[in-house]
């Protein structure tokens, strides 16, 4: 094959133009995307139980739900988090298992429990997929929050009617609802109670179908329409008659007005009411052609709006996947341009350009099977893209380089390029498959952060195939036209050429000899170095972190007051909170590029953080969008800070939070969870706990999720009293809550959703504890009787949230850190030696599970070492059966632990620490770092075969294969360099991985020079054949030339 392709005249071109024509097509539809989907692990259970406090429904929904639900098949967790009106049971599926299945069966579960509360809804089962949001739009304008939601829902369908639009939502606004409020002076002057109000809209608003008519001409259906569906037609409902036949109506008694039923609910865009219209993409939509036809949309939608309607793009989550391909256009061409000039300056520019030509069509032919395999282009496939540009040249350089060599020692065009190949040929297979059985494995990591990491291996791996075919098959053909001519190089490849063959000769070679005549004092230097280099992480020097800190370009002030705060107090916060962000960018804006703003825009969302598990008027999110990274001149830790200290303190907030919006898949640095039966104990950890982190330089936002709940006032019965004026407690339990909550007595639907009609009393008489005690409640022959006069009141303090995790009651403990002064692993050691000991004497009854980072390190981090273990067994095992020996194959792997000198002193120089992404290019590396040793081990076996003294085979092997192994590395590092220095915030996770490659691999080819040969000899003298004729076959030598 082969020959065939090298001597053919077009069969090479034709092979290069069909992968290069089937990438070209396949690469407009490919799906552009921020992440990989991966297929959802977790069923959400929601079952509403509205009027109930925390304990209530921990009672009446969690621990009763729990018991069939853990007896599911392939349940690995399930969360119950029991809140007012609400409960939320989450539950994980074991990795690999059927999701369908694992929904049906929960589903089957929970369908099947007859004993939840008689007031709860039914329960609502559903899989939890991941909503891929394309962009949000902030609409601003009008005041009145009614007129700004109906704009919001025309914007909304307008959008949905784009066919490349389908998932629209709309937020910044509660539940619609028409209120009816009466006074207790009202009711208790026409002697009514709000029970019977409910009733009477229960009633007199009703549409029914009634049946068939089933007439000759055929059949009509009947129905009867008599539903009420605005405040005026309600207010004409009857619902009592005076003793002379007056009727009186709703409108007589009650306030009925439509809006919203909770005004704390709202979001601000800058200082203006907004409605937040947020556009998401399916899994088969590419988000740049939604995002384009956003823009399309609303531009057509500005110029035809009133002139108060505002529309602005709030969020935007297209601008990572522009940024991620501007990173993969840019430094593709600077790696390619940057590689091209490595070779010209060796090889002239006809044959640089052939060989820089694999990296355009290794790409191309990689974006076809990711197209045939349904992958898309997205921050991981273009990791892998970005990392093969320094990789991929590694076969095209060896395999030209030799044949130049041959071609130059006196073969023809012809028998040089088809000898050339088929010398190295061998070496070069072995090469890809020993990176093959390292690089395979590694997709197959397990773990949240494994499922998203795996596809760089893959993807990786695709193109390196392409690569080897193009270097076999189509390289060869060109560099025998190009050979065909005059071989003389130009005056600058002399010069270039002249002091590589001087630094060869009279630098690397006689230094390869010394190691080889000193090889154990050359093993014993490179012991010593590997141990020097591994120093700086088991000292400290350099630490660990599951996953690299990404520069975010969103902060956030996350505010939580105390539960049963007012709105106003809220909005008194945040009006402080947002002083001091408008004071920092007014700071700190001058010293961007061009004077630009720091903060770009701000959004207000109250009822709303993301640390808190409920909602309410006593919290709120204050998010700035900052310019991008890699734009602004300030770091976005020093931007949280002076955020922090600008606002300065607030002793009433239960909790205050300025941080970073999180990026990536990684866990929290501190995330810890506390199991037991007592909610006290359990609290009392988590203050002890978050006192012990906030001690250590570098900790902050330690924060729990176990809060004090709103005041909560208790009613009981005196039973001697409430029978003798024959109040029962159900009569007293409806009509307290038709009073102060208001059921939903009539619910209709519009275009724009449900809307529930609610009566209870107005607001002025739901304030304070006298009014519970006034309120009047049915008795005897339907006498009205004070609550004071049947009732007991009492008031108490529960917990807004109580969370279930597998039966128990769990509190989670969760902070941030900044890694430049604090490491997550040293504050995890440090707990568990210095609190949790003293911790079990005191409360033996609250365990400590550790969670984030190290729950990571544990699932994706084993998984890795268990892959790398794999394939560096089977990597192992290729060169035993390619040497045919078991002893042989140490001196090639030794280039593997050589490797860690540059991967640890690489990370260093760039202020990395070791992380996953790190650790994912150490197992790539070393399926890579072997290659040149298989190559050097090659050559010195056929001189040793030919019977060369070791002395001598080992320099002439390093002399025949240093342009090639020095070539190689050259263009990793030149093809990598470009994104070491790029600072973009998308280039935060490649600059591990590429950290890894560049340094690691530099570092281990170049000592391999010295160490390989040093160790086959080392090997020689004990014994080991390292030159056998039966398996080490040159291809035919030159002829020698004059």
């Amino acid at each position: 094959m082969i020959a065939l392709f090298s001597r053919h005249p077009t069969a090479a071109n034709i092979l290069m133009l069909a992968i290069a024509g089937l990438g070209l097509l396949a690469l407009p539809r490919m799906q552009r995307d921020t992440f990989p989907l991966t297929p959802p692990s977790e069923v959400s259970i929601r079952v509403t139980y509205p009027g109930a406090a925390p304990a209530e429904v921990e009672r009446g929904i969690c621990t009763v739900a729990e018991v069939p639900l853990m007896k599911v098949e392939n349940l690995a967790e399930l969360t119950c988090l029991a809140r007012e009106n609400a409960a939320q049971i989450t539950a994980e599926m074991i990795e690999g298992a059927d999701m369908t299945r694992f929904y049906n069966d929960l589903k089957d579960a929970v369908d099947a429990i007859t004993s939840f509360p008689a007031k709860a809804d039914d329960p609502v089962t559903q899989i939890v997929e991941r909503v891929a949001s394309v962009a949000s739009v902030a609409i601003t304008g009008p005041d009145d929050p009614a007129v700004l939601f109906a704009y919001a829902q025309h914007l909304a369908d307008r959008l949905r009617a784009d066919p490349a639009i389908s998932q629209v939502e709309i937020s910044g606004f509660s539940d619609r609802e028409i209120a009816v409020s009466v006074d207790q002076a009202t009711l208790e002057r026409f002697g009514l109670d709000m029970t019977a109000i409910g009733a009477a809209l229960a009633r007199d608003s009703i549409d029914i179908p009634a049946g068939t008519l089933e007439g000759r001409a055929g059949d009509a259906a009947i129905r009867f329409l008599g539903e009420k569906r605005s405040p005026e037609d309600l207010a004409q409902i009857p619902i009592a008659h005076s003793a002379n036949g007056a009727e009186l109506r709703l409108g007589d008694v009650a306030t009925i007005r439509a809006g919203f039923d909770d005004p704390a609910q709202a979001t601000y865009f800058g200082q203006h009411r907004a409605a937040i219209v947020a556009v998401s993409k399916t899994a088969s939509q590419d988000a740049l052609k939604v995002k384009a036809a956003l823009d399309r949309q609303l531009a057509m939608a500005q110029a035809e709006a009133p002139g108060d309607i505002r529309l602005v793009i709030s969020q935007d989550s297209t601008s990572n996947i522009r940024d991620r391909l501007r990173i993969i256009g840019v430094n593709g061409v600077q790696g390619l341009a940057l590689v091209l000039v490595t070779m010209w300056l060796f090889f002239g520019l006809r044959l640089s350009f052939w060989v820089a030509m694999g990296l355009p069509v290794s790409f191309l032919g990689a974006i076809f099977v990711m197209q045939m395999l349904g992958y898309t282009i997205n921050m991981m496939t273009m990791v892998a893209l970005l990392v093969a540009t320094g990789l991929l040249m590694d076969d095209a350089i060896v395999i030209s380089e030799n044949i130049v060599r041959r071609r130059q020692a006196g073969e023809s065009a012809r028998a040089a390029a088809l000898n050339g190949v088929l010398q190295v040929g061998p070496g070069v297979l072995a090469s890809f498959l020993t990176t093959a059985m390292i690089i395979g494995p590694l997709a197959f990591m397990a773990g949240s952060i494994g499922a998203i990491l795996k596809y760089i291996p893959i993807v990786l791996l695709i193109t390196l195939t392409v690569s080897l075919i193009e270097a076999f098959l189509i390289l060869p053909a060109h560099m025998r036209h190009s050979l065909d001519g005059d071989l003389r190089p130009g005056p600058v490849a002399r010069r270039v050429n002249g002091a590589f063959d001087r630094l060869r000769d009279r630098v690397i070679v006689p230094l390869a000899g010394l190691a080889i005549r000193w090889r154990y004092l050359t093993l014993g230097l490179a012991i010593f170095l590997v141990a020097l280099s591994v120093a700086p992480y088991t000292g400290g020097f350099l630490k660990y972190q599951s996953f690299p800190t990404l520069e975010s370009d969103t902060v956030e002030a996350r505010l939580l007051l105390a539960e049963g705060a007012p709105l106003a107090r809220t909005e008194a916060r945040v009006a402080k909170v947002v002083q001091a962000l408008e004071q920092m960018n007014a700071e700190w804006s001058p010293d961007q590029p061009d004077g630009q703003p720091l903060v770009q825009s701000y959004t207000i969302t109250y009822s709303s953080n993301a640390d808190a598990a409920s909602t309410g008027p006593n919290m709120a999110t204050v998010s700035a969008a900052l310019l991008p990274a890699g734009v602004r001149t300030t770091e976005v830790t020093d931007i949280v800070d002076r955020w922090k200290k600008l606002t300065g303190p607030m002793p009433d907030m239960a909790a205050i939070r300025f941080t970073d919006k999180e990026r990536g898949a990684g866990g929290k640095p501190i995330d810890l969870r506390l199991l037991g039966d007592d909610l006290d104990d359990l609290a009392t950890t988590a203050r002890e706990l978050r006192k012990f982190f906030r001690g250590f330089d570098g900790v902050r936002d330690v924060t729990f999720d176990l809060q004090p709940g709103k005041p909560e006032i208790e009613v009981r019965m005196r039973p001697g009293a409430a029978n003798l004026l024959g109040v029962t407690p159900q009569a007293l339990g409806n009509e307290l809550r038709a009073a102060f909550r208001g059921d939903a007595a009539v619910s209709f639907a519009d275009a724009w959703g449900q809307v529930d009609v609610v009566a209870r009393l107005s607001t002025t008489d739901r304030r304070t504890l006298g009014d519970i005690l006034a309120l009047q409640v049915p008795g005897t022959n339907g006498a009205l009787v004070p609550l004071s006069a049947v009732a007991d009141v009492t008031e108490t303090r529960g917990y807004n949230t109580i969370t279930h995790v597998n039966g128990q009651r769990a509190v989670s403990v969760q902070g941030a850190i900044n890694p430049a002064l604090a490491n997550a692993r040293e504050l995890m050691a440090a707990m568990r030696a210095d609190y949790l000991p003293g911790l079990a004497e005191k409360r033996p009854g609250v365990q400590v599970v550790v969670l984030g980072e190290a729950e990571d390190t544990a699932t994706t981090g084993a998984s890795l070492g268990r892959n790398m273990l794999a394939g560096g067994i089977g990597v192992y095992l290729l060169l035993a059966f390619y040497m045919g020996s078991f002893i042989r194959p140490v001196a090639v792997l030794a280039a593997v632990p050589l490797s860690l000198v540059g991967v640890v002193w690489g990370h260093m120089a760039l202020g990395l620490q070791i992380s996953l992404p790190s650790l994912v290019g150490l197992a790539t590396l070393a399926g890579v770092v072997v290659n040149d040793s298989i190559l050097l081990d090659a050559f010195i076996g056929e001189r040793r075969a030919a019977g060369a003294d070791m002395l001598s085979a080992g320099r002439e092997a390093v002399r025949d294969r240093f342009r090639a192994i020095f070539l190689t590395s050259l263009t990793t590092v030149v093809g990598l360099g470009p994104l070491l220095f790029e600072q973009s915030t998308q280039a935060q996770f490649l600059r591990p991985i590429v950290a890894s490659l560049a340094f690691g691999l530099s570092a281990a080819t170049m000592l391999a020079l010295f160490v390989t040969p040093a160790l086959l000899a080392l090997l020689d003298d004990l014994g080991v054949k390292i030159g056998d004729p039966a398996l080490d076959q040159p291809a035919a030598d030159p002829p020698p030339t004059a």
